[in-house]
């Protein structure tokens, strides 16, 4: 597991969090629980939206793919985490560990953008909410939709081809899971080229995104400022608390670990940081856009009596 003569390994090693075999039995248990409320979270999110009518709408049209993004983001990554922490066979291949790597990117940039077309969503209902209906088409947001999805798959396929370019002749130990970051200290040959590509597209979908966010935000903020009533300024408010919350608890996370050279890439502190935004966020965001969300509440219990009154019925 040490360094290499050879001019490319064929695998890698994915070390666990920690050495002790007590500690990591526990950290097993604790991402086995995780994951399994992540699970049910989002695909509860999706069942429900997909089968209350009164949820077909385009907020909870992009809620529902934001909730596959999540779950599916957390799956490129666990269950694989929590097989290293139980077994002693901890190598994942070459093109594994770069599958790995493309999925995480092209589902964490389309997250980037389908956050964007929530703030988009929340601006045009709050500000203009009587054209809202009209400019919120189902065309529209299938449109936002694709467009999010296409750019995570482009940018995600710009990025790990630039890595594939890499040799790597240096220990194959990567730390947790296969990420740009610890990936690219593995290398021996120049990696500035590499590093100023993935920096570039990292930035410049972060900056984006964000831009677009904060713009419609600050046109609700001011729209929220000029209402009268202090129960119409909560209930404004209200609809676009939670999604405010969403994207400040994934961005703070991103941009600590992907906006900087990996120079400055730590073990302790990064591997900290990836475990939040892969494992913990993907569970937070259902508890965070249901938790006061009151037509959820009211669309599961619509969900639960229409199957018990289907039951009566046989």
């Amino acid at each position: 597991m040490g360094s290499r003569n050879n001019t490319n390994v064929a695998d890698f090693i994915l070390m666990g969090l920690a050495d002790s075999e007590d500690i990591q039995w526990v950290l097993f248990m604790l991402f086995l629980l995780i994951y399994l409320i992540t699970i049910l979270g989002n695909v509860g999110m999706i069942l429900i939206i997909h089968m209350d009518l009164q949820l077909h709408t385009p907020m909870y049209f992009f809620l529902s793919h934001l909730s596959f993004l999540d779950l599916s983001h957390s799956t490129v990554i666990t269950p694989k985490t929590l097989q290293n922490l139980v077994t002693s066979n901890k190598y994942i291949s070459f093109i594994c560990c770069f599958t790995q790597m493309y999925f995480f990117i092209l589902l964490g940039a389309t997250e980037c953008y389908l956050l964007s077309s929530m703030a988009y969503d929340r601006y045009v209902a709050i500000c203009i909410p009587l054209h809202y209906l009209v400019v919120m088409s189902k065309k529209l947001c299938c449109t936002l939709v694709t467009v999010s999805y296409m750019i995570g798959f482009t940018g995600s396929l710009v990025n790990v081809l630039s890595m594939n370019s890499l040799q790597f002749c240096k220990s194959n130990v990567v730390h947790h899971f296969c990420d740009t970051t610890p990936i690219l200290a593995l290398s021996c040959a120049d990696t500035r080229i590499t590093e100023i590509t993935i920096f570039f597209l990292a930035g410049s979908t972060l900056m984006v995104s964000l831009i677009t966010i904060t713009v419609p935000c600050g046109s609700i903020l001011s729209t929220v400022l000029k209402i009268n009533s202090t129960s119409g300024k909560c209930k404004a408010l209200s609809t676009c608390a939670s999604h405010l919350l969403g994207i400040t608890v994934f961005y703070i996370t991103t941009v600590f670990t992907y906006l900087k050279p990996k120079q400055s890439y730590s073990l302790g502190k990064d591997q900290e940081a990836s475990v939040f935004y892969t494992m913990v966020v993907p569970m937070l965001n259902p508890l965070i856009y249901n938790l006061r969300n009151k037509e959820m509440k009211n669309a599961l219990i619509r969900v639960m009596q229409k199957r018990e009154g289907s039951r009566q019925l046989k």
